[in-house]
């Protein structure tokens, strides 16, 4: 697929939505941009770090409760390092 882009008196373009769908990304993320021989360029996405709400519930499994901050307290004293 091809597609042509304006450039604006500011020597900006605007990537269409289409775009920005085939590089997966939202407003607010960022574009890698390789300079390439030949008068070419390469558009990447940059992987984003998650955010602690993607992790929120990485541990969690099926069935089994969430536990408190008390008891994780708890848990960590209890344990005897030597073991």
């Amino acid at each position: 697929m091809s597609l042509q882009l304006t450039i604006t008196a500011k020597g900006q373009v605007t990537l269409r939505t289409a775009v920005l769908q085939h590089l997966g990304v939202r407003p607010g993320q960022k574009i890698d941009v390789a300079l390439l021989p030949d008068g070419k360029v390469e558009l990447r996405t940059i992987a984003t770090a998650p955010t602690i709400t993607h992790l929120k519930a990485a541990l969690q499994r099926p069935g089994q409760r969430p536990i408190t901050l008390a008891e994780m307290q708890n848990a960590i004293e209890q344990h005897d390092p030597c073991d």
